[in-house]
């Protein structure tokens, strides 16, 4: 927004400390004057012995005229001392204190052509304008991995949209040099790559939808939600050969039904998925802990490795090394998870279990208790 050019910080605080300076010396100067109008007498007798007279002269002489003549010329004096003093000094004060100011408008300016990994790095003691510089370091720091995030996503979506798109063009090149090609295999091939690509699309909308929490709230049962999940998914294990534990209490949260279904469902299918090829194991449990509540789902499987774990709740990272199976997923599973735990102002932490397999664990804030109010008889009085 243009706004009108005005005085400079540096200017402002030059005039205020002069003018302050001169409040200072015009009140000392008060002072001083009323002093010497209370001790200096209005008039005073001079006393001139002559040795040619016979006697002593005396006069009278008006004292507080003649000190006003004196004093005022000399008063005027130390307040343009005071004036030049204060405009010199404030200007050389100011511009040192506001030199941090200076270095985080450059840096400003800098973030704002989109360089983003230009750092403040102020030097010195902790104050406010450390604090403030600090600060836009770190904003500048989150924002630049938010940054590279988003181009990671936006390539990887790219790439993982336009593998569909060129595997339908080539069935479709395919069939049209082949007349004599099976129809039906390819209107199979097609079904499957085009349900493949609605998938992807999907995913990225719930995703799109979680990072700007555009949805309702309402108070939910978290471990009812992860029992829907359970049994929806029970016919993938069973077919897996892979067996479902739950367990755990009450734990009640305030957030959306569909949003937290979904990421519990996630959460079961990618613990069935990535487990043992025989006789795996998922554990699904709910926990109310001290700062909320939780749910927690580990898996049998492969040794992870921590790096590689850290890297799972990352769009399109899969365990597997984008090796694809029949149900391997569009790599957003744990990315919708995670999105969806933090539009809830929750935490998705990732564990790899010493045994091999993984152990997620979701947190999510307790919902309020219930305010259970008093029934009262209509023309009943209160006490």
């Amino acid at each position: 927004m243009d706004r009108a050019p005005g005085l400079s910080v540096r200017l402002k605080l030059t005039l205020s400390y002069a003018g302050f300076l001169m409040l200072a010396g015009v009140l000392l100067l008060a002072v001083v004057w009323v002093f010497l109008l209370r001790y200096v007498p209005d008039r005073a007798v001079l006393v001139n012995p002559d040795p040619n007279a016979s006697g002593i002269s005396r006069g009278v002489f008006p004292v507080r005229s003649n000190l006003l003549h004196v004093f005022a010329p000399r008063a005027a004096a130390a307040l343009a001392f005071l004036l030049v003093i204060g405009l010199v000094g404030g200007w050389l004060l100011a511009g040192r204190m506001l030199a941090p100011l200076t270095r985080i408008t450059d840096a400003t300016r800098m973030a704002a052509t989109g360089s983003l990994a230009h750092r403040i790095r102020l030097p010195g003691r902790r104050d406010e304008f450390r604090q403030l510089a600090d600060d836009f370091d770190a904003m500048l720091a989150q924002l630049e991995a938010h940054v590279a995030e988003q181009q990671r996503f936006a390539a990887n979506a790219s790439h993982e949209l336009r593998t569909p798109l060129a595997i339908t063009q080539t069935l479709l090149d395919v069939a049209r040099k082949d007349p004599s090609r099976d129809d039906g295999e390819l209107a199979d091939r097609l079904h499957a790559v085009n349900a493949r690509a609605i998938d992807l699309t999907e995913a990225l909308l719930l995703l799109s939808r979680t990072d700007q929490r555009s949805f309702a709230r309402e108070r939910v049962d978290l471990s009812l939600i992860a029992e829907e999940a359970t049994e929806t998914l029970l016919p993938l294990a069973e077919r897996r050969g892979v067996t479902i534990e739950t367990s755990g209490d009450t734990t009640p949260t305030i957030g959306s039904h569909a949003l937290l279904l979904q990421l519990s469902t996630n959460l079961v299918h990618n613990a069935i998925v990535h487990n043992l090829p025989e006789q795996g194991s998922v554990w699904v449990t709910t926990s109310v802990r001290s700062k909320g509540v939780a749910l927690t789902v580990e898996n049998t499987g492969e040794t992870l490795a921590p790096p590689l774990v850290s890297t799972l709740a990352e769009p399109f990272r899969r365990g597997t090394e984008r090796i694809r199976t029949d149900h391997a997923g569009v790599g957003l599973g744990l990315a919708i998870v995670k999105s969806i735990a933090q539009g809830h102002d929750g935490t998705l932490t990732l564990t790899p279990r010493a045994a091999g397999g993984l152990c997620v664990a979701v947190q999510l804030p307790a919902a309020p208790p219930h305010r259970r109010g008093t029934c009262r008889t209509p023309g009943t009085a209160s006490d």
